[in-house]
């Protein structure tokens, strides 16, 4: 599977608790990410500074569900139950 065009819900659903550039302390849950372009693609994608975490969200019909919508309320939930003290 492919990222779907204009989606970027794994840029803007979970948190990423490394710095990102622009974005020193990372981001919490639900934030879009500075790094995310106006075609909801990522600006470093492929590039060394890109946070581990992100490289490790990849296209997946689970993951992404059949729309953006379902894609962002699945790593919505992952988010939640995941986070320590859960």
């Amino acid at each position: 599977m492919k990222c779907r065009p204009g989606c970027g819900a794994c840029c803007i659903a979970p948190s990423i608790s490394s710095p990102i550039p622009g974005m020193p302390d990372g981001k919490p849950a639900g934030v879009r990410c500075i790094q995310l372009d106006e075609q909801e693609r990522c600006k470093i994608f492929g590039q060394p500074e890109r946070p581990a975490v992100c490289g490790s969200l990849r296209p997946d019909p689970e993951l992404c569900g059949e729309n953006r919508e379902q894609a962002m309320r699945w790593l919505g939930y992952v988010e939640q139950i995941t986070k320590p003290g859960s």
